[in-house]
């Protein structure tokens, strides 16, 4: 029985050939669902984050909620201290006693109306991180919606071809066995350059199938023999003839 390193190099080149269509096939189911599952991370990503920013909302809300309670009783302590010494007032001895109540009234006042002034500030400071709350939970709503759509379809395009991905990569992994370890390893390297994972590519009118840059006359003809193995002097791809390319087949 013959070895990988028996094979000739029209066998060598048909095996890798071979994978490549299955690969691209690969490449086109995944195509198919297109940017979706990036789409939907990020999205998932994004109601993570304004989910965050709620509960650091709500935290503030609730320091407000409770400054705003200190100062209201800051508040009604000034103003019970203030009926306080007006009582006291009646009872005064001299004028030096009522000055110095009087004072103590003063000073009192001023703190009733420098804490009404603090709630008054924490008020519109709490209406605006309320107000920010709901406007980013109806962001969330409108992020959840979209979210939704995007996994349907993703669902959906999954549903339809997962168990055509997973026969193709079984039988990828299958056809990768049959091919030389070091063509193997230089298409590997190749496919990952590129994009659109093209690393075996026919001649198409007399072009490179991977760049389309011309490939000469000389050139094409020793594609052809099959006697080595040829590699676009542009763009690095493993050359075939159109022959070839139409002889070996994959069956989905």
């Amino acid at each position: 029985m013959a070895t990988l390193k028996d094979f000739s190099v029209e066998e060598k080149l048909s095996a890798v050939l071979y994978v490549q269509k299955i690969d691209s096939k690969i490449d086109e189911i995944k195509t198919l669902k297109g940017e979706l599952p990036m789409e939907v991370k990020d999205l998932e990503d994004e109601i993570e984050g304004l989910l965050t920013r709620i509960r650091n909302i709500d935290a503030e809300i609730s320091s407000i909620n409770t400054f705003i309670d200190a100062k209201t009783n800051g508040k009604k302590d000034a103003q019970a201290l203030i009926k306080k010494y007006e009582k006291q007032q009646d009872n005064v001895k001299n004028n030096r006693e009522f000055e110095a109540i009087n004072k103590e009234i003063e000073m009192q006042e001023l703190e009733v109306r420098l804490n009404e002034k603090h709630i008054k500030d924490a008020t519109f400071e709490l209406r605006d991180r309320t107000n920010l709350h709901l406007k980013t939970e109806e962001k969330i709503k409108e992020i959840e919606e979209a979210l939704g759509v995007k996994r349907l379809e993703l669902e959906r395009i999954s549903a339809d071809t997962e168990k055509e991905e997973q026969a193709l990569t079984a039988k990828s992994n299958e056809a990768r066995e049959k091919v030389d370890s070091r063509i193997l390893m230089a298409y590997t390297r190749i496919r990952d350059s590129y994009r659109n994972g093209l690393a075996v590519v026919p001649i198409l009118r007399d072009s490179c199938g991977g760049c389309f840059n011309v490939i000469p006359p000389q050139r094409q003809s020793e594609i052809r023999q099959h006697k080595k193995i040829i590699v676009c002097e542009h763009c690095g791809r493993i050359l075939v003839d159109s022959e070839l390319n139409d002889k070996v087949t994959v069956k989905f």
